[in-house]
Formats: structure tokens, sequence, C-alpha cells
């Protein structure tokens, strides 16, 4: 073989290998991202991969919402706060027995008080819902379901048990969200 079709077939093999190795890295970044997010988000994961239909579409968008919340000032509400909310939330409960609606009403109005003075921002509920996700992935699927009971009570359509179980649900995030953030020497980390 001459010296120049040598250098050329090294060159392909070089080429070839760099590329393997390129690829190689690549798909075990993927896996790396894909475990890190399904561990951080739980459930709300497979949520995102349902509603984009698309899984790295979805872990780009879960990408995007920590990086929206780490933006945020999450701060652990005062322990004066924490019971005034807690009082309020015992309130809105014994108000179930006379008025379901005004207290699913008021259950959600409290709900986004907590998440406003824990440092989110507060409007749009898709908005809320997502970026709840990236710190209470565990619970933010009961918001989804308060919120659609919610709705269809606005409209008349909801019953004593559907405006109950809308109560459970509010009650499961309200207590996540008065939950304390840790502090970590270095940096926030959310729990």
């Amino acid at each position: 073989m001459d010296p120049s079709t040598q250098n050329s077939t090294m060159l392909i093999l070089v080429v070839g290998l760099v590329v393997i190795i390129g690829l190689a890295m690549w798909l075990y970044l993927k896996k790396q991202r894909t475990q890190k997010l399904r561990s951080q988000f739980g459930p709300e994961y497979d949520v995102a991969v349902a509603q984009h239909k698309d899984q790295s579409r979805a872990e780009i968008e879960l990408q995007k919402r920590t990086e929206r919340v780490s933006k945020f000032r999450i701060q652990p509400l005062d322990p004066e706060m924490r019971t005034q909310f807690t009082e309020d939330w015992r309130r809105e409960q014994s108000r179930f027995v006379d008025d379901p609606r005004a207290a699913v009403r008021h259950a959600d109005n409290l709900v986004q008080d907590v998440m406003h003075r824990r440092g989110y921002p507060v409007g749009d509920f898709e908005q809320n819902a997502a970026d709840l996700s990236v710190d209470h992935p565990r619970v933010v699927e009961n918001y989804r379901i308060a919120h659609a009971i919610a709705v269809r009570e606005e409209k008349g359509l909801a019953n004593t048990e559907e405006l109950r179980k809308a109560m459970v649900s509010y009650r499961a995030l309200f207590e996540h969200l008065l939950l304390e953030v840790k502090m970590d020497p270095k940096e926030m980390v959310r729990k």
C-alpha cells in the first residue's frame, strides 16, 4: 500500500473513531439529562412528555422551567405567617360545610397568596403550575385537579363531591407550599 493511501485510510479511521466517540458521548449525556430530569420532576416528567408528544421537546421545556424558577427568590414563610396561613386554611375547611363553592374559591386564592408570599409570580394558571412543578413536582397535579374543578364550579357544573376533591387537592399543595426551603452553604437547595 502506498503512503498516500495509507494516510487516507488512517484519516478515515480517525474521523470515524472521532464521530463514534462523539455520538457515544452525546447519547451518554442525553441519557444523563433524562435521568436527572426524571428524578427532579418525577411524575411531572411524564406529564410533560405526554403534553409535548416528544421527549426532547419536553426535556427542553423542563429545563426552561428550571432556569426560570432559579431566578425567583423563593423563600420560606416566617413562623407567624405560616401560622396565619394555617389558621386561614382551617377557616376555609370549616366553611366548606356551609358553602363548599365559596370554600373552593377561597382555597384557590389562599394557595395563590402563599405562592406569592414564597416568591412565585402569580398570574396565568398554566404558568403557575409550570413554575410550581420545579419545586413541587409531586403535588402540582393536585393543583391541576383542583383548578379544573374550580373552573367547572364557575360554570355551575361541579357537584359537592368534586368540590370536596378540589379542597383535598388544594390542601395537599397548600401543605407543601408551607414547607421550609433548606439552605445549602453554597446555594439554595429546593426540597
